[in-house]
């Protein structure tokens, strides 16, 4: 029960400040005029500004509420290492239990999980939610139980009692972890790019000889190991061997006594990709669509484009002086003996046998396929000749013979059955509705090879083949130009061009077999694309060697997928029939293994803002005490509160103190005596 005196006056009190000036004016003024009745006049202009000030005494019926002490146990992935859980948790347990034994003292006790998306230990956000549902006034303090290592502390809010840090773990404790520095998202294949990686100790670490093996594994390969020096920067030059996703995976085996080897891997994805698309186009002789090869792969800035058209055959007699010609002499043996693996990819484009390249240029371009070149063939009517390319040692790696055949009549390009599953020609830019062509050689496919396009009475007009290591298509007409020059709508040579290009290069989106995975988190959606109708269940391995097996789903012609979420963070293996593929599953390196070592420096600094402490559960659990606010809430030994004193109001009571009677009594009483007082003189 308490009470308060409180003012409610009638009028604003400027206001009433005026009437106060006037009051004293007057007497002032009866003063100086020697009036025997000034101080009774005075009295009752008190008396009337008192009663306009309106004062009320209030009794409020009050109940004392309970101190609330928050505590915060950190259970996050740091937190689970060792014997830092039974610590955590016997620590929370007896300082709940001697909060709940003080009289008027009630404890939240929360938990700190891994923050959302490798953002690490979210202390002083869960402190901040915790403090949004409870009234301010109520709370006398706030206790984290953690290793320190907290990746929000500069979280900006106002803790209003002491904040005390219970530290988990040893200091006994240390930890050895790989860190990759520089590793980039893209490098170009076959040129070498350097990455940074650095094996730092942290803790009581041992002393030893100063270095540690490493273990570097590409693509799931069986691991080589070096050793490097400890807490050094290393610069590790990298080639990747081919395009697409590389995965390279750096290893420091466990050391003995060290805390984690969660820190010890770092799974690197790096994509491979070309510099420039070398491409050498030979031109058997001027034609409408030659121009056209050639503006293609010229608009492409990513393409190197040597470009040869034959214009003076070596049977050519004309009694031009040789001097006088400004033609340039076709380098074959440069191109064709000393420069050929140089290029990516060569076009032929209406070429015929006239002597120009001997057979034994020819064969070398043979055995370029053989060795992982690609060749594009572009027929045109000289290859159903008996000039024709097919009748040189290229026709052993040609995917189609020709029937002597040309067909000189309009019809509408179309994608093959197969051609529906395979990445060339799979949901081509208005397929159905591509202007006509006019020509087309007849040619018969060959068993291995796979037609993706047809033409006259569903006659092969697009066909690939693999030869060994290389890839060659052919073109089994010479009026694709018709489509870039917008004939009856023309059609998209362009992406055509640029998706045979890519699956000669190997590229590994146009691979029409192929296993890929896409990760995002702690979950990849595995993707399979065939040739075939149906494909087996894939089986994922995890870091741990366990083996999952999924069923595939079709999605669209040729393309199987399927969702799988990791149990772990690491590398993951995918098989599915002969392909096989392998996954990196979450961060390089995990927030919350960056560092491990218990510390108080990331907290020190707001810890001591509330005058709070910082001490080490392995010496023992702190006592409780209760201190005033603004004195040191910590010791050796001991942690305090501050009592807030916080209550509830359940009843409020007023009653006037100058009633209007009673007003007009005094006011009355005092004037007339005034009056009385003057008279009487």
């Amino acid at each position: 029960m308490t009470g308060t005196i409180l003012f409610d006056p009638l009028l604003p009190w400027p206001v009433l400040a005026v009437l106060a000036v006037v009051v004293a004016g007057g007497v002032l003024l009866a003063v100086m005029r020697g009036l025997n009745g000034w101080a009774l006049r005075g009295a009752a202009g008190l008396v009337i500004l008192a009663a306009l000030s309106g004062p009320a005494f209030q009794e409020e019926d009050r109940a004392p509420l309970s101190d609330i002490v928050i505590l915060a146990e950190d259970q996050s992935a740091s937190q689970r290492l060792r014997d830092r859980p039974d610590q955590t948790a016997s620590a929370a347990d007896a300082i709940e239990a001697s909060l709940s034994a003080r009289e008027g003292t009630e404890v939240r006790r929360i938990t700190v999980p891994d923050g959302d998306e490798d953002t690490g230990t979210r202390l002083m956000t869960a402190l901040s939610d915790a403090l949004a549902e409870e009234p301010r006034a109520r709370i006398a303090g706030l206790i984290a139980i953690s290793d320190g290592q907290v990746h929000d502390a500069d979280l900006p809010f106002d803790l209003p009692a002491p904040m005390h840090l219970l530290l988990t773990g040893k200091e006994t404790d240390w930890d050895r972890r790989l860190l990759v520095k520089n590793a980039p998202a893209f490098a170009i294949i076959g040129e070498p790019v350097t990455l940074t990686l650095r094996i730092e100790d942290s803790g009581a670490a041992p002393v030893d000889n100063g270095t540690a093996p490493l273990d570097i594994s590409v693509d799931g390969a069986e691991p080589q190991r070096f050793n490097v020096r400890i807490g050094e920067d290393i610069d590790l030059p990298v080639t990747l061997p081919h395009g697409g996703r590389n995965v390279i995976q750096f290893t420091v085996p466990e050391a003995e006594g060290e805390l984690t080897d969660r820190n010890n891997t770092a799974l690197i994805q790096i994509n491979g990709v070309r510099d420039r698309l070398r491409v050498l186009l030979v031109s058997g002789e001027p034609h409408a669509g030659g121009r056209t090869w050639r503006n293609l792969l010229k608009s492409d800035s990513s393409v190197d484009l040597v470009h040869f058209t034959i214009l003076r055959p070596p049977e050519k007699q004309d009694g031009v002086p040789v001097g006088e010609l400004s033609l340039i002499a076709f380098p074959t043996r440069e191109l064709f003996l000393e420069k050929i693996d140089d290029f990516d990819l060569i076009i032929f484009d209406r070429y015929k046998r006239r002597g120009i390249l001997p057979s034994l240029y020819l064969d070398n371009v043979a055995r370029y396929i053989r060795d992982g070149g690609a060749v594009l063939v572009a027929a045109g009517p000289d290859f159903a000749s008996a000039d024709s390319l097919y009748r040189s040692p290229l026709g052993a790696v040609m995917p189609a013979e020709p029937s002597a055949r040309v067909l000189e009549e309009a019809y509408r390009p179309t994608v093959s059955e197969i051609g529906n599953r395979h990445p060339v020609t799979t949901e081509m830019p208005g397929a159905g509705d591509w202007g006509r062509w006019l020509r087309q050689v007849d040619v018969a496919a060959r068993d291995d090879s796979v037609v993706v396009m047809e033409g006259v009475d569903n006659r092969p007009l697009l066909i690939l083949e693999r030869v060994e290591e290389g890839r060659v298509a052919l073109l089994a007409s010479d009026h694709a130009w018709l489509w870039n020059r917008g004939y009856e709508g023309g059609g998209p040579q362009l992406e055509l061009l640029r998706r045979l290009a890519h699956w000669m290069m190997k590229e590994p989106e146009l691979e029409e077999e192929a296993l890929t995975a896409i990760a995002t988190g702690q979950s990849m959606r595995i993707q399979r694309r065939t040739l075939s109708d149906s494909v087996p269940p894939v089986t994922v391995t995890d870091p741990n060697g366990t083996t999952t097996e999924l069923t595939l789903n079709e999605v669209a012609p040729g393309q199987f997928e399927t969702r799988f979420d990791g149990p772990e963070i690491g590398l993951y293996r995918l098989e599915n029939g002969e392909q096989s593929a392998v996954i990196g599953l979450g961060p390089a390196a995990p927030k919350e293994f960056e560092a491990t070592i218990a510390t108080a420096d990331i907290l020190e600094e707001r810890v001591e803002s509330t005058r709070g402490g910082v001490l080490r559960i392995e010496e023992g659990t702190p006592r409780i005490r209760t201190v005033r606010e603004g004195r040191p809430a910590a010791g050796r030994g001991w942690i305090g509160i501050t009592p807030r004193g916080a209550y509830e109001t359940q009843d409020v009571r007023q009653m006037a103190l100058l009633p209007p009677w009673l007003v007009l009594l005094m006011a009355a009483g005092l004037i007339t005596g005034a009056w009385l007082r003057e008279g009487r003189r």
